[in-house]
């Protein structure tokens, strides 16, 4: 007679509204039972670094769903995981897109420019432990045209996207030379997500052995 699989009793909560973070984490078979979009006011503070600011959002962010996760009774004892993206030319930083306007003046800045891009991400265990860590990356983009910029701001793929644009989409294919964490551009680096959830204890590799529990 085979054994009936455990359920899996460990929560794990996602401090974020983004469906590319989601998919990043299902793409390491981890499925978090939640999704807690943290409302903040993500302006840089005087004179702060971007590496700084992404540093400092992913830790608000956990906090933040740490908070919300302990007043809901299903959530109590959950994993927290936020993370936030910060792309800068120098230490000019970029805005998260919101208009055609913001978009277009993001692609015209990295036209033919390399520049950096930071996503912090935060773990906070069931006891309270905060652990972080910090991935960077070095882009280069090709010298876009005029036509080219029109046509990728008419696409409307940059809205709500740090720097005003998606890698992962259409303006993967700007993208002269890359040196670092693809994923972190994409907005949730692995490599270090994964490091602390099993640095904190999470069985990660207890959902790899069970993925159509955790699906």
């Amino acid at each position: 007679m085979t054994a009936e699989p455990k359920i899996r009793s460990v929560r794990l909560a996602l401090a974020s509204g983004s469906p590319r973070r989601l998919a990043l984490l299902q793409q390491v078979g981890l499925a978090p039972d939640a999704l807690l979009p943290a409302d903040l006011d993500e302006s840089p503070g005087r004179n702060e670094s971007p590496r700084k600011l992404a540093a400092r959002l992913a830790l608000e962010k956990a906090r933040v769903g740490a908070k919300t996760a302990h007043g809901r009774e299903e959530l109590q004892g959950a994993y927290i995981v936020a993370a936030d993206t910060v792309v800068c030319v120098g230490r000019r930083i970029l805005p998260k897109c919101e208009t055609s306007e913001d978009a277009d003046l993001c692609l015209r800045l990295l036209s033919g420019r390399a520049h950096r891009v930071y996503t912090g991400v935060t773990v906070i265990d069931p006891s309270g432990r905060e652990r972080s860590r910090l991935a960077e990356a070095r882009l280069r983009f090709k010298r876009l045209s005029g036509k080219e910029i029109a046509a990728y701001v008419a696409s409307r793929e940059w809205h709500g996207k740090a720097g005003g644009y998606a890698i992962q989409g259409v303006a993967g294919g700007f993208v002269v030379k890359l040196v670092g964490s693809y994923t972190a551009v994409v907005g949730l680096p692995l490599h270090e997500t994964v490091s602390l959830l099993e640095g904190l204890g999470y069985p990660v590799h207890e959902a790899w052995a069970r993925p159509e529990v955790v699906a």
